[in-house]
């Protein structure tokens, strides 16, 4: 058995406050040597991010950049997350089944009515085509109060009626809102969640223990239904928030913790996210673009 191996079954075998304490001993190469084995050994999904530099959302993305994103990633994942089925977006699912992944596909949902049509329609054919495992109507819609819940729940339920039963409906928002909405829970197949310490301002050495909590909340929420973290990850540098500090280190750890836990509990979860996308400046300051476990060239930013 290798050295790598072992270090990687000594963690793997451990408990978490075991776990977070020998995280804390290992050195900056040791980190970087368990990130590559737990990343080489594949995780459940990864968010994909479509806009290379000076792109943002609104341009229209071609077939062959997706291409390019998806086979660096394909060797790594088992699923794709897409957040919108228009512009290019519709390629991302499409091409993740060329390399064999299963899709969580998003209509991107907003205040305006003429898009939202747009998107729920081309969810809607894409599901028909087979290019969808999962259908996600809306990204975050209550939290940014682009809609009120009454119109999304309208969405939803189309959606759920206009494709087959195999395919579970749901939307994707912060995990508090599945437990302040019952009706929104309720009429969901699956609670599909965001679970981010980062932006509650928690520190690094509690942010672990919160995303389980906030995951704990989600399948209180669900009643019995599967749940799906749909967002989860760490940047690895920018500004900091309250007691949160964007840094590799805590970035590659947060990325370990996360996964070795998901793996053992059989928990799905979508890692946010696989590339760095400068547009993110904008909506969240200099830390939004750098969420990605590739830079934005395509270069893998830790190992």
């Amino acid at each position: 058995m290798s050295y790598r191996s072992e270090k990687f079954l000594r963690y793997k075998g451990t408990n978490v406050p075991d776990q977070i304490r020998m995280l804390k001993n290992l050195q900056e190469h040791e980190l970087k040597q368990l990130f590559l084995d737990l990343l080489n050994n594949g995780v459940h999904g990864f968010c994909f991010s479509l806009y290379e530099e000076g792109q943002q959302p609104g341009d229209t993305i071609s077939e062959d950049q997706i291409r390019r994103r998806m086979k660096i990633l394909a060797p790594y994942t088992k699923w794709i997350r897409s957040f919108s089925c228009t512009e290019g977006n519709e390629w991302i699912p499409k091409v993740a089944k060329e390399y064999g992944m299963k899709t969580l596909v998003g209509a991107w949902l907003s205040n305006d009515q003429e898009k939202n049509r747009e998107e729920i329609d081309a969810l809607i054919k894409l599901a028909d085509q087979g290019f969808v495992d999962i259908a996600a109507a809306g990204n975050e819609v209550l939290y940014r109060k682009d809609l009120e819940e009454h119109e999304l729940l309208g969405y939803i339920e189309e959606v759920k009626a206009k494709t087959t039963d195999e395919i579970p409906v749901g939307y994707v928002d912060a995990y508090y809102e599945f437990v302040k909405r019952p009706q929104l829970s309720d009429l969901c197949d699956i609670i599909l969640c965001n679970c981010y310490p980062y932006w509650e301002g928690t520190p690094f050495e509690y942010s672990f223990d919160h995303m389980r909590h906030m995951y704990q909340l989600g399948i209180d929420a669900g009643k019995g239904k599967r749940v799906v973290i749909t967002e989860t990850g760490w940047p690895s540098q920018g500004e900091g928030l309250g007691g949160a500090n964007p840094s590799h280190i805590n970035a590659m750890k947060y990325f370990i913790q996360t996964h070795l836990w998901a793996v053992e509990n059989d928990i799905e979860t979508f890692y946010f996210s696989s590339f760095d996308e400068a547009w993110k400046v904008g909506a969240e300051g200099e830390v939004g673009a750098y969420w990605g476990i590739w830079d934005s060239k395509g270069k893998l930013k830790f190992g």
